[in-house]
C-alpha cells in the first residue's frame, strides 16, 4: 500500500489481534500467518522503511504472530525468516537507531 498510515495502523491490528496466550490467540495467529500476514507485513516494512511508525508497528506484529515456543512457533517463525523479516527487522533497527518503540519492538 502507498500511504504509510494505512499500513501502520493495519500493523498495528494484526499485532493487536494476534497478542495474548491462551488458546484464542494461538489460534488467531495461526489464522495471521495463513491468510499472508507476514509476508504483507515484510512488504510494508520494506515499502516504508523510512516510516518509524510503521517499522515499530510491523515488528510488534511479527513479534505477536510469531508468538510461541511449540512447533507451530518455530513453523511460524521459519516462515517468517523464509519472507524475509530477519532482514527486515535489522533494517528497521539500524534505520531507526534513535526511535524507542522501533528498538523495544524489533
Amino acid at each position: 500500500g502507498a500511504h504509510a498510515g494505512v499500513q501502520e495502523a493495519a500493523c498495528r491490528a494484526l499485532g493487536n489481534m494476534c497478542a495474548g496466550i491462551d488458546a484464542t490467540g494461538h489460534q488467531r495467529r495461526h489464522l495471521a500467518a495463513d491468510a499472508g500476514a507476514l509476508e504483507v507485513t515484510v512488504l510494508a516494512m520494506g515499502g516504508h522503511g523510512t516510516h518509524s511508525g510503521v517499522q515499530e508497528q510491523a515488528c510488534w506484529a511479527l513479534r505477536n504472530i510469531c508468538a510461541g515456543m511449540d512447533a507451530a512457533g518455530r513453523r511460524c517463525a521459519q516462515r517468517a525468516a523464509d519472507a524475509g523479516a530477519l532482514e527486515a527487522a535489522v533494517r528497521a533497527l539500524g534505520g531507526h537507531g534513535a526511535h524507542a518503540g522501533v528498538q523495544v519492538r524489533a
